[in-house]
């Protein structure tokens, strides 16, 4: 033990430049105290990584419009179609800066459809927008989490330096992939309860977390009308417009067969005059004396996002404004049958992770994946619901599950530049189907001192 002690010591020594003499035994214990005290601020223990340049942050993100499946603008628009215009997007609004020979890994979340052809999809589509064949793809699917997952892996590739700029993003047409495909189950799943619990239907855990925690149908259905009221203000009032590509795309007439050219640039999922009085007309879906209902659920919906991060040091050499730092990833598991109550643990978890508390974060976007899940993750973790989903979420907006997580960083980051210094750590999360939660942190694209206290307004 002492002689693993004093190898610490003689590499602690080696790693503080200004240091000319040897260790003495007690200059390890008090250079930590030091170093905690001084990176701690006053009662947060928020901090940047020691080298300030090797942040990663993140310079654009951009979403499709999204879209109701099988009725909506893009029911007859491949997902391919759907991912190019916003990989296109992230590199050419840098002006040139950026080259797309520089990117050094392109990671999609998708979920639905099936992995070797989804890939391959992908892969085509990095090349319909114009990036060559030197730059690599691979997509990931953790569920809901998806497009989340894809930000976070990249963001991780470029801190342990396998490259210095990378693009995740995701993508999902519920159009053409459902969810409700046949599988062949392993029998021993009779005798593990949590793997059976694995297969329940997504609004049976949404009727569970409702039953055990005391959501109710009203509470449920207040959530959405919530929902649609912000996403149709937010909408109204442009601000979904510095995240929103258009795409230009066709839709044919079922009846005739006849294409016609459209493009679509606005989100076609909203209700402005949804009212509690009209969602409680609405049946329940999954169980006949349930609560969860189409108008309380996240919508089925088409749609894809792209986010562009890079090394800051890069960013700074290229001259790119910084929109947002990626600052921690939480993935955790919870009870299946229940899994909607993923974020309330994954939200402490990844707050925690980046040195910070609850009540330093300004602003929230939680999937909502039911109206269950996300009453029940708001009262659990007593947040402000003035910080949480202010323009609208998936009961509105819609749930394209790969995309999401990508969606979500895209209309998080561009809020948090609207407000500016009254609003400076953002927090992403979802609940995630089979029984996870997953969160991330980030900080606002302007904070550009290495060291600050967190609980002083600047």
């Amino acid at each position: 033990m002492e002689k693993a002690i004093n190898r610490q010591r003689v590499l602690l020594h080696h790693l503080r430049p200004s240091s000319s003499s040897p260790p003495s035994p007690h200059s390890y214990e008090s250079s930590s105290i030091a170093a905690s005290a001084c990176l701690a601020g006053d009662t947060a223990a928020y901090q940047r990584g020691s080298v300030f340049n090797d942040d990663v942050v993140i310079v654009a993100a951009y979403r499709t419009p999204l879209c109701k499946s099988r009725r909506g603008m893009f029911k007859d628009t491949r997902a391919e179609d759907l991912l190019v215009p916003v990989l296109k997007a992230v590199i050419e609004k840098t002006n040139g800066v950026v080259d797309p020979t520089e990117v050094g890994d392109i990671v999609v979340g998708t979920v639905l459809a099936k992995g070797s052809t989804r890939a391959a999809d992908c892969r085509m589509a990095a090349f319909y927008a114009g990036f060559p064949e030197t730059v690599p793809l691979r997509t990931v699917n953790r569920q809901c989490s998806s497009g989340l997952q894809a930000v976070a892996d990249v963001a991780a590739a470029i801190k342990a330096g396998f490259y210095d700029i990378g693009i995740g993003a995701g993508v999902e047409s519920m159009t053409s992939d459902s969810m409700t495909t046949e599988t062949d189950v392993n029998p021993k799943v009779q005798v593990f309860p949590k793997a059976a619990d694995c297969l329940l239907p997504m609004g049976i855990t949404s009727e569970n977390v409702a039953q055990r925690f005391g959501v109710t149908r009203k509470e449920q259905d207040q959530a959405a009308v919530d929902s649609h009221r912000k996403a149709a203000a937010a909408t109204a009032a442009g601000k979904f417009k510095d995240e929103i590509i258009p795409v230009a795309t066709k839709i044919v007439d079922p009846k005739t067969g006849d294409e016609k050219p459209i493009i679509v640039s606005v989100d076609d999922g909203i209700r402005p005059d949804t009212s509690l009085s009209g969602l409680a007309k609405l049946k329940p879906v999954f169980k006949k004396d349930g609560s969860t209902t189409a108008g309380n659920s996240s919508q089925t919906t088409d749609g894809a996002a792209a986010v562009l991060l890079m090394k800051r040091s890069v960013a700074m050499r290229k001259g790119l404004p910084i929109l947002g730092v990626f600052r921690t990833f939480t993935a955790v598991g919870v009870d299946p049958a229940v899994m909607g109550v993923g974020p309330a643990v994954a939200i402490p978890a990844a707050v925690k992770s980046a040195g910070l508390e609850l009540d330093n974060i300004d602003l929230f976007e939680i999937n909502e994946a039911f109206g269950s899940q996300f009453v029940y993750c708001q009262k659990k973790l007593g947040l402000d619901p003035e910080k949480i989903n202010v323009n609208g979420g998936a009961m509105a907006i819609g749930h394209p599950l790969g995309a999401t997580g990508a969606r979500c960083v895209a209309t998080l980051l561009h809020e948090m530049k609207r407000r500016g210094r009254d609003c400076r750590f953002g927090v992403i999360s979802m609940c995630i189907g089979t029984g996870m939660g997953a969160a991330a942190v980030f900080e606002r694209g302007d904070v550009v001192d290495d060291l600050r206290n967190v609980n002083a307004r600047f």
